[in-house]
Order: structure tokens, then sequence, then C-alpha cells
């Protein structure tokens, strides 16, 4: 294992991924742009960008990126007609390929110094699409503009040639304290698309070196309808540091319903560094969501933990209510709001998938 442009690893040097709940710098988000992404309900898309700018700018700096000078302009009259907070929006004309920065902008680390540095992991559309490239730029262009060191996690291969580690933020979810949390589906059953060759074990190693992670707990599959072949953040994520929020579906005919309960077993029978049960709470699932015959990857999880607010995804369904309910229980400081992602989620994402935070330099709660 080594890194292209540091000889030391972030983990070496105390860094860590901190987690979600931890005060933000900023919120990095891509303007939409490529229509092709929601066929047929493109329209709708920018002005859901609109409000959760709006929203996010009450309470840290919006950093978005646009395709060029035209959209940004778009853009800024959209939110200034809104109301939004513009001293608190800031846009940058960098061209990308796809809107979701939670999988191809970087993932930031911070050390207990407060500084805060980026891991660059390459980036390959889900190995899925072939225009990539423009989106693999994105944590390089953000550490340059930043001034932050930058890491490239790699592997020497069996031929002695140095390849970068394939992995996107959507795959994994942290606590803050060391533990990673991650699906077989997305990261092992699916590696010969991601990193060929790479084992569960040398996949651990990684995530301790650049990440700073010193447990990881596998899931199997994730959600029905997801294309990125298990991401976590649909399914399963943490709220606190010994609090893991995981998704349920009752219904024993749903395609969901064996999957999610297999996950929550894992969870059960897992246990935290110190060797107590983790605090698990169940989230429902909504109903399955269709368009043109396809099933979409609606799932209340993909909420989005800002400062002062959380962004839930929801679908005008009865469940929604119930999502949001837990969700308020469970961040008692911070506004739940919910977010209509009927149309959004024909994108095949919602509100965590788009965006990415920054850590602020300080390692204090918010």
């Amino acid at each position: 294992m080594s890194a292209t442009l540091e000889s030391a690893t972030p983990a070496a040097l105390g860094f860590r991924m901190p987690a979600e709940w931890e005060s933000h710098a900023a919120t990095w988000i891509a303007w939409p742009h490529n229509s092709s992404d929601w066929p047929g309900k493109f329209a709708a898309i920018p002005w859901i960008y609109v409000e959760i700018v709006r929203l996010l700018a009450r309470n840290e700096r919006v950093e978005i990126l646009v395709r060029d000078e035209a959209l940004g302009r778009r853009a800024a009259r959209l939110l200034e007609q809104a109301g939004a907070c513009m001293e608190q929006v800031r846009f940058h004309r960098w061209p990308t390929n796809r809107v979701w920065l939670r999988d191809s902008g970087p993932i930031f680390v911070r050390n207990a110094e407060g500084e805060v540095a980026v891991t660059d992991w390459k980036f390959n559309a889900w190995a899925k699409y072939d225009d990539w490239q423009l989106d693999d730029r994105n944590p390089e262009r953000m550490a340059k503009l930043l001034k932050m060191r930058r890491w490239q996690p790699a592997i020497i291969d069996e031929r002695g040639r140095q390849r970068r580690i394939v992995l996107e933020g959507g795959s994994i979810d942290v606590n803050g304290a060391g533990t990673l949390i991650t699906t077989e589906e997305c990261l092992l059953s699916q590696v010969q698309q991601r990193n060929p060759g790479l084992t569960r074990e040398q996949l651990e190693l990684v995530f301790a070196q650049f990440l700073g992670a010193t447990q990881v707990l596998w899931l199997g599959r994730g959600a029905a309808g997801d294309d990125t072949h298990g991401h976590v953040d649909d399914i399963t994520r943490f709220v606190d540091q010994d609090t893991i929020l995981t998704t349920a579906e009752p219904d024993a005919h749903d395609e969901n319903h064996t999957p999610l309960q297999e996950n929550l077993a894992r969870l059960r029978a897992s246990r935290t560094p110190s060797g107590r049960q983790w605090n698990l709470v169940e989230l429902p699932m909504p109903r399955p969501v269709l368009f043109r015959g396809q099933r979409l990857p609606a799932s209340y999880a993909n909420f989005y933990i800002a400062n002062g607010c959380v962004l839930v995804p929801t679908f005008h369904d009865p469940r929604d209510r119930d999502a949001l309910r837990i969700l308020a229980e469970l961040f008692p400081t911070r506004e739940v709001i919910g977010i209509h992602c009927l149309d959004f989620i024909w994108g095949l994402g919602a509100l965590h998938c788009m965006t990415q935070q920054q850590p602020a330099a300080l390692p204090q709660a918010h």
C-alpha cells in the first residue's frame, strides 16, 4: 500500500474522517446541468437545489460547482429570487460530468490540531459510465483551492504498478471515533468492477491508513433500485458514536425485506470496540417508488446532516411522518426538514448523494 502524493498515510499523521454531525466549514454541491440524468423531469430539479441551498446557507457556506459562467448566473438568479443568503454562497466554474459529489468529491480528514486534508480516491462513475474524467478531478481542484494536503490512496499491483483505489463516499459511513460501516455488495461482490483483486482485509487496511477506521462493520446487500450496487447511505447511518439508524421493511413480499432483515441481524450481533451492543434504531422505508416501470432507490436514510439542520428526503408517503419523527428525536438540537424528492429520486440519488461536507478546522460538535 502507498500514497502517491505523501510518503506517510493520514492515520500515521493523526488524521481521521470526522462524523457528518461534527461542525462543517461548508457543504459542496454541483449545480445540475445534465438533463439526461432526469429524463422528462429535469425542469423541476434546479428548484429543488434552490431550496436545499437556501436552507443550508442559513448555517454554513455552500460551495457550488457550475459548468460555465452562464449556468452560474442562472443559479444565482434563482437563489436570489428564493431569498437565499448569497453571502454564504460561492460559485466555482468547474465542469462536471454529474452532480453526485458524495461519490466524486473528496473525503475530508482532520487531525487533532484542526488541520483538514483531502483524500482523493479514484472515481470511475460506479463502473457504469464512460464519462467520469471531469468528476475525477474534483478532489484535486478542491485541495488546490483550499490549500490542503492531498493523498491518493493506491496499491501496488502484482506487476509492480501503482493503481489508485476506487471508493465512493456513499459506500461508507463513519461515527468519527474509528468505526466505519459499508456493504459487501458494493465493495466485495463488485470488486471486479471497482478494485479487482482487492480483498476484505486489504480494504480494511486502506480504511485504517487513510480514514483512521480501526473497526469495519460489513453489511450484506443494499436497497432495491440502487444502481450503485449497495451504497450504505441508502440503508444504514450513524447518528452518534454509539447509535446506528438502519432501515427495515416489514412487508415480507417486498424485495427489501430479506436483505434489510439480514443487515439488522448482523448489526445486532456486532459490538462496539469496548464490547457493548450498538444502540440500534429502525427507520421505515417508503413504499416502492416506480417511474416508467423502474423501481427507484427511495430511502429516508439518504438524509444529510448539516450545521443546524438535517435534510430528509420525503416521497408523498404516509411513512414520511414516521421517518421525520424518528430523526427529530435523534437530532433534538437540529431542525429536521423534509425535502420533497419524488422527482429528484428519478436521478437515482437524493440529498446525501448530492452533498459533500467540508469539516470545520476546529474538531468540535455543532
